[in-house]
C-alpha cells in the first residue's frame, strides 16, 4: 500500500522565463477522466478573451486544488481583516 502522506517538493523557478499570467477569465471543461482550465486575459475593453494558458489535471487532483485553494483564500482573508483593524 502507498503511503499517502504528502512529501516537500523543492521547487526551482526561473522568473526570466516562467511569467506570471494574470488572469480575468476562466473557462473550465471536465469529463469523467479530469478537467482542463483555460485561463484566459481579456483583449481591452472588448467582448474577447486571449487563452495565455492551459492546464489539465485529473480529477483526484483538481479535487486537491480546490481544497488547497480554498484553504489558501481563507488563510489571507483572516490576514487582511486582521490589517484592517490595525
Amino acid at each position: 500500500m502507498a503511503d499517502d502522506k504528502q512529501q516537500e517538493i523543492a521547487v526551482d523557478i526561473n522568473p526570466e522565463i516562467t511569467p506570471i499570467f494574470y488572469t480575468d477569465n476562466i473557462s473550465m471543461t471536465a469529463n469523467h477522466d479530469g478537467l482542463v482550465l483555460d485561463v484566459m486575459q481579456r483583449i481591452g475593453n472588448t467582448n474577447r478573451a486571449r487563452v495565455v494558458a492551459r492546464i489539465g489535471m485529473s480529477r483526484d487532483h483538481a479535487k486537491k486544488f480546490a481544497q488547497e485553494l480554498s484553504k489558501l483564500l481563507a488563510i489571507t482573508q483572516e490576514q487582511e481583516a486582521v490589517k484592517r483593524k490595525n
